[in-house]
């Protein structure tokens, strides 16, 4: 199962086990979702001690129980959702949120057709690059080594991106293109349109284990960090997003089309910067926003363009969609489906009307400016009626909790640059 931090967590069982998982659930603590992103127990959440750690049932989810590849024995897994002892849906369970979710946009007939993209690093353990980190590979012939698009470098690791495709064939994941990236060792796997964002989000966490389990397994690390290195690009979360009528007809095409793909813009940008601790999760994913770096800095949108938040790409009438470029690669996919979903059907219902599209460097454009600090984000959240109607009013308050007191972890650390400096 996943924690509001888009962390997997479970446990192992023989095999047998499966039925109790599928006919009355597991027994896990509710307080899973109350962890911050060390798996500590953060006692504001209201999850934990005081309120007698209360066990849930954990329910296998089904069309997810899939064999996985990589191990070395004989092994399956399945994706687990929480639900109270009394049999209800735990709403502070991310998972049952977009589920819930996806049910309340479809009830006004909308039918969203989505995919991810996901950006990694893959890196040799057996180097060092800086402070213990390990190095990129590629990056030891030269850190100058981008080859971006670059086919010798899918060449060169061709044996673990075939396990990776044929991991994901037997999970039933819907495995599109796999890109060299703009820095050495980075890598780009994008996964086919899905018409159940729920799938879709399932499919994000279970291609990240799928892409570290195949790594580990040829001898490597893979990392989603948002900016594991300063001096190169960092890895996104692209979402794809178009919204259908129960026809399966795209409702951003044909008459009126224009108008309602601008007002969805619209409800995405209006929302952004106080959402954007749902994107961006993590005190390193803020480093990634820096201009120049695809990563973008301001509330824009243009056609075309890789500078701005919100882009609009190239393709036909009918396969006409947003695409939302701020997520961090590392963030959990259920709150950022559940937040672009209600961006969306906002700015349509209100018949929100968007900004003029940048033209050019969307780094140079009038905008709102993103919160580059992981406080100034909270606090825009904090005061934020949007987050409560996106994530419902518990994971609202758990994840503000939870993110509040990760803040505090880091100031209350002293860092080796500072003592160098200071001492």
């Amino acid at each position: 199962m996943v924690d509001p931090n888009g962390v997997i967590r479970g446990k192992w069982g023989p095999g047998d086990g499966l039925i109790k998982a599928y006919q009355e659930g597991v027994n896990f603590p509710l307080s899973l979702h109350g962890l911050d992103v060390w798996g500590r127990e953060v006692a504001e959440t209201g999850l934990h001690i005081e309120s007698g750690d209360r066990d849930g049932y954990c329910r296998a989810t089904r069309g997810s129980l899939a064999i996985v590849p990589w191990a070395k024995r004989k092994t399956a897994q399945v994706l687990l959702q929480t639900f109270t002892p009394e049999g209800e849906p735990f709403m502070a369970d991310a998972r049952q949120v977009l589920k819930h979710k996806v049910a309340e946009v479809n009830a006004k007939g909308y039918y969203p057709t989505v995919a991810f993209e996901l950006e990694f690093y893959l890196l040799d353990p057996e180097t060092d690059w800086d402070d213990g980190m390990p190095a990129p590979v590629g990056a030891v012939a030269g850190p100058d080594r981008l080859r971006m698009y670059g086919l010798d470098d899918l060449a060169e690791h061709a044996a673990l991106f075939d396990m990776i495709r044929d991991a994901a064939d037997a999970q039933n994941l819907p495995i599109d293109t796999i890109i060299k990236e703009a820095a050495p060792g980075q890598f780009e796997v994008n996964l086919r349109h899905r018409d159940d964002p729920l799938r879709a989000a399932d499919n994000v966490i279970l291609l990240r284990r799928i892409v570290m389990g195949c790594a580990r397994a040829h001898g490597l690390t893979a990392t989603f960090m948002a900016k594991p290195f300063i001096e190169y690009a960092g890895n996104g979360m692209h979402v794809h997003a178009s919204m259908c009528d129960a026809d399966g007809r795209n409702i951003f095409a044909g008459e009126g089309g224009r108008k309602r793909l601008e007002s969805a813009v619209a409800g995405l940008l209006t929302t952004m910067p106080e959402s954007l601790l749902l994107f961006i999760n993590t005190w390193n994913g803020f480093r990634r926003i820096t201009p120049g770096s695809y990563a973008p800095t301001r509330a824009v949108w243009a056609e075309n363009n890789r500078s701005v938040a919100v882009r609009i790409p190239v393709s036909s009438e009918e396969n006409r969609r947003v695409e939302h470029r701020i997520a961090g690669a590392d963030a959990n996919p259920y709150l950022v489906m559940s937040a672009i979903l209600q961006a969306m059907v906002e700015g349509m219902e209100s018949g929100a009307k968007a900004p003029p599209p940048v033209e050019g460097n969307a780094y140079d454009a009038d905008g709102p400016e993103l919160p580059d600090d992981m406080d100034d984000a909270l606090q825009l959240t904090m005061r934020s009626r949007f987050v409560d109607r996106a994530l419902g009013p518990l994971l609202a308050k758990v994840y503000r909790d939870l993110k509040r007191a990760e803040i505090v972890a880091f100031w209350s650390e002293i860092t080796p640059l500072e003592r160098t400096t200071y001492l």
